[in-house]
């Protein structure tokens, strides 16, 4: 984006139960209509900003203007592998400093909603797990275990008790409001039988028992224990209601759009539909709503799980990756939520009273004791507007629409009509130059040399390189006699190789023989191509690289990754060949990771070539190093890497991420707010990469 150039060096890298209960020892409470905060029920708007997902100096600036959208609370995850990256060693700094974030938001005089999980899914790497939680002994995953069960109120402790320090809960008058526990359990409930259900009862009475002063919620789990409040996650949660007549109806997680996988579309949701979807929330007697996301932001470095889930986290939110203002979407939820605050009396004083003004027409009309009237008069119809007769009064509802009358008269909004113009942020080229650009290539054929581990068979990845790295090479020899018949008659043997995922690069002999990635849809991945082999020993080397770790389903810890075969070599006189059971090296990561070759004082190591990648032959595994000036002024900036193929950059020694130019494919024809919003609806970008640019953060010197 648009920017000139300064006097500082930017170094980049490149690879490849009651009628009424209350909670009243605290200062927040709830009953069957809302929260109650400082004795006053509230309708409140929250939504999700993951610090992580962007920078600490972008942090003021997205609160500010979430808070100018009509928020009245930020939510965010807690993410449990960043903060605790090894067992008891804890991070707190940079982009993980929770309690920074948390103070900003309360200095901008809006609440928190902070969901701990620990388990977080949010395509997040291993769901927000640790790697090594999956090796603690006997450990099993989100059950009635022990070891599990341990490690998981540690850390809850552990995040409690910070916020208690730092007199964060609302109970302390800090801004933390609610929290969370578990995260979406009850879709993977049936895999887990009873262990499950005693699992979500031992959650619910730990995270009560660390009394915080402020209600637990538990986001898609109808039996959440009292006093822990059940609540909805969805593109709609009209239909919901909580599991007691006496909780409030809440929505964790209205979903404004959907997040990107390589090779996949990106998602739209109109406006018109999610504040379609909002109100008719409201008008069944909701009373909280959050977006998810508000800012989506940037999965930086190897945080994106999924697997195949793209770096840039944009989500379609009112405030976009680079943590811009997008338009319509920011404006008219804005004015969606000061309509809904105008209402605000009536809704929490009264239950609706619904009245039929038509086939898809209904009014639901709140009055209050103190005789205040509002009311939301919806047209459901997908084909066409209404003109419906309420309070003796005309009014034309557009199709699929909810309008609002505050004072059971006038109209102040209609979900249908936007009145906010269309703003979309342009990527400007700037003026900065290359003051450099030099390559280097990755030796293929000394992996073997280096292997620090050979073992019969094939091992699982995860096992190996316990996620220090994307990439782990399995080596192995193949010995050709010179009486073989290809030899002679030209017909190649073909190597087939099956991996639990995600992809792979087949060397033969230090050459480049062929590459294979599964896809969202389909994780594992076979690579069968005809190789050339030669009279002699003969060296098979397999790239496998992981695009992000497994982040939800029933016992994800147990999934694999990797090559684990069968590896088979056909076309022989003998027939066919089973490598899979020969003797195999490891060896974790690339030279250049080795040599932290994403740092620049780390780059001097190596010699790199000078000039242009394209002034010479490549290497299949080629890092690039560039250096320009950091444009001037504040405008976001952003890498257009289309002419590479995939890999990942680094910034100043900083990782922004992985990068790929899979092709998007999906439905992109018309996109209409009509009609219920799905990931099947509104794609776009097919035939080009799903992502092309990616955000360089301006990190302060």
């Amino acid at each position: 984006m648009e920017a000139n150039s300064a006097s500082h060096w930017v170094f980049l890298c490149i690879a490849v139960l009651f009628l009424s209960v209350e909670v009243t020892q605290c200062s927040v409470a709830y009953d069957k209509k809302a929260l109650i905060i400082n004795g006053q029920r509230r309708i409140l708007f929250s939504g999700s900003i993951h610090y992580p997902r962007s920078t600490p100096e972008m942090w003021e600036s997205l609160i500010q203007k979430a808070k100018d959208g009509g928020l009245d609370a930020i939510d965010t995850y807690v993410f449990w592998n960043l903060h605790e990256p090894s067992p008891g060693n804890y991070n707190f700094e940079g982009r993980c400093d929770l309690v920074k974030f948390i103070k900003l938001v309360q200095k901008a005089g809006l609440y928190v909603h902070l969901r701990i999980g620990p388990y977080i899914c949010g395509e997040w790497n291993f769901g927000g797990f640790p790697v090594w939680l999956k090796y603690v002994p006997g450990i099993s995953f989100r059950t009635d275990n022990e070891p599990f069960k341990q490690a998981m109120q540690g850390f809850t402790q552990k995040i409690v008790q910070m916020m208690k320090a730092e007199n964060l809960f609302e109970s302390q008058g800090g801004p933390i409001i609610l929290s969370q526990i578990e995260n979406e359990y009850e879709p993977e409930s049936k895999s887990y039988g009873p262990a499950g259900q005693a699992y979500v009862k031992w959650a619910a009475q730990m995270a009560v028992g660390l009394e915080t002063g402020v209600p637990w919620v538990m986001c898609k789990e109808y039996d959440a224990p009292d006093p822990v409040i059940n609540t909805c996650n969805g593109f709609y949660c009209d239909y919901f209601s909580p599991n007691k007549p006496y909780k409030p109806t809440l929505w964790t997680e209205a979903w404004t759009g959907w997040f990107s996988d390589f090779g996949g579309p990106n998602y739209r949701r109109p406006v018109e539909d999610l504040a379609f979807a909002v109100a008719r929330f409201i008008q069944k007697g909701g009373s909280f709503v959050n977006y998810y996301m508000y800012h989506g932001g940037t999965n930086f470095g190897r945080t994106a799980g999924g697997p195949f889930i793209t770096t840039s986290y944009d989500y379609d939110a009112p405030i976009d990756e680079y943590g811009l203002i997008r338009q319509p979407k920011h404006g008219h939820l804005q004015e969606l939520h000061k309509a809904i605050k105008s209402c605000e009396k009536a809704l929490i004083s009264a239950d609706p009273n619904v009245i039929a003004l038509g086939n898809y027409e209904q009014a639901h009309v709140f009055s209050s004791n103190s005789g205040g009237c509002a009311a939301f008069l919806s047209n459901y119809n997908m084909r066409s507007e209404a003109r419906v007769t309420f309070n003796d009064m005309h009014y034309d509802l557009p199709r699929w629409s909810i309008s609002i009358l505050p004072d059971c008269k006038n109209v102040v909004f209609n979900t249908a009509t936007v009145g906010t113009k269309t703003s979309q942020a342009q990527m400007v080229p700037t003026n900065v130059k290359l003051q450099s650009w030099e390559t280097f290539n990755e030796d293929v054929y000394s992996v073997e040399n280096e292997s620090p581990m050979t073992v019969k068979g094939l091992l699982e990845q995860l096992n190996i390189t316990r996620d220090s790295s994307d990439y782990l090479w399995y080596t192995t020899s193949v010995q050709i006699s010179s009486s073989e018949s290809f030899l002679h008659s030209g017909k190649l043997p073909t190597l087939s190789v099956h991996s639990a995922g995600h992809g792979m690069h087949v060397f033969v002999n230090g050459q480049l023989s062929g590459s294979a990635f599964g896809t969202k849809e389909n994780r594992r991945v076979t690579f069968t191509e005809n190789i050339n082999l030669h009279p002699g020993l003969n060296k098979i080397s397999i790239l496998s690289v992981a695009v992000g770790l497994q982040n939800i389903g029933p016992h994800f810890e147990t999934w694999n990754t990797g090559v684990l075969g069968p590896v088979v070599l056909n076309g022989l006189d003998e027939g066919q060949r089973d490598l899979t059971w020969q003797t195999w090296s490891y060896k974790v990561g690339l030279k250049g990771e080795q040599n932290s070759l994403g740092s620049p004082e780390s780059a001097a190591l190596i010699d790199w070539f000078q000039g242009y990648f394209t002034a010479q032959k490549q290497s299949p595994l080629t890092w690039h190093k560039a250096y320009f000036d950091a444009p001037e002024g504040n405008d976001p900036l952003a890498l257009d890497m289309s002419s590479m193929g995939k890999g990942q950059v680094w910034i100043n020694g900083q990782s922004i991420g992985r990068y790929w130019t899979a092709v998007a494919n999906g439905n992109c024809s018309e996109c209409s707010y009509v009609g219920s919003f799905r990931q099947t609806k509104c794609h776009f970008g097919c035939g080009n990469p799903t992502q092309q640019w990616y955000h360089v953060p301006r990190w302060n010197p």
